[in-house]
């Protein structure tokens, strides 16, 4: 798992901090931010906060969402698999970014050549199911 001059260790502190925030955030019904994320982890983490000015830094936080769902797939599984990942959305943007929708293709649920419109109802559809499995009551419209 290391990569990233980031150390094993460091990266199994990060997908549990990261797991629970966003487990905390689907309970309260809502998204977050990449940078609201960011910061969360470096605060409760006590790692270095990921540099958003570099490439492979916004490319090391891709790789922590990746490792986040595949971490909550092992220890929550479902059928078709719920990515915590769709929480996750640029600041001003009511959208997952292309990562998201990447690794939705990679596993499956997503067909590679999804429109913009299959893409929206996809998402919306993780969140509906991130909020219903986590206790949140009202679906996303």
């Amino acid at each position: 798992m290391a990569g990233y001059g980031r150390a094993d260790s460091e990266w199994d502190e990060l997908v549990e901090a990261g797991r629970r925030f966003l487990v905390e955030r689907a309970k309260l019904r809502t998204t977050t931010s990449y940078t609201e994320l960011n910061v969360t982890l470096a605060r409760r983490t006590g790692c270095r906060a990921f540099d958003f000015e570099r490439a492979d830094e916004r490319a090391a936080m891709g790789h922590l969402l990746g490792l986040i769902v595949e971490r909550d797939q092992e220890l929550a599984p479902s059928e078709p698999p719920v990515m915590l990942s769709a929480l996750v959305i640029y600041l001003g943007v009511n959208d997952a970014g292309s990562g998201f929708y990447q690794l939705a293709k990679e596993l499956g649920l997503l067909p590679m050549s999804a429109s913009a419109d299959e893409k929206s109802r996809f998402w919306i559809g993780q969140l509906n199911r991130l909020y219903e499995r986590h206790g949140a009551r009202s679906p996303v419209v």
